[in-house]
């Protein structure tokens, strides 16, 4: 790519240029944007995979059942495990920081079961 010298512009001309500069990225990029979407609904249009299938996730990949998490074991993700038995609306999922409460009972003898749901 050939270098353009900037040094003979003002600061108005260049902060023109910088405007035009980004206007036409963003058309290039939704121009890209769009051709991508047009080249995935010609391969789904192919495969005869409806486009609601495409957006909801079916129709490939894992097939039905619950989903698994990096230790193997399936459950919703952010479902609490935890509760604080002297305020019920506290929990924890047991992932992230430990909450005060959790940490506090630990502290005092208690064990990660005294907390289970």
């Amino acid at each position: 790519m050939a270098k353009t010298d900037l040094s003979n512009y003002n600061l108005a001309e260049l902060k023109g240029l910088q405007f035009d500069i980004e206007k036409e990225i963003k058309s290039r990029q939704q121009d890209e944007v769009k051709k991508a979407r047009e080249q995935i609904l010609a391969i789904a249009q192919d495969m005869g995979v409806p486009v609601s299938a495409l957006l909801s996730g079916e129709g490939g990949g894992r097939k039905g059942g619950a989903k698994k998490g990096a230790n193997g074991q399936t459950g919703q993700a952010g479902q609490a495990r935890f509760r604080n038995p002297a305020d019920e609306s506290q929990t924890w999922t047991g992932r992230g920081r430990q909450p005060k409460w959790i940490a506090e009972g630990l502290t005092k003898g208690k064990s990660l079961d005294d907390f289970r749901i």
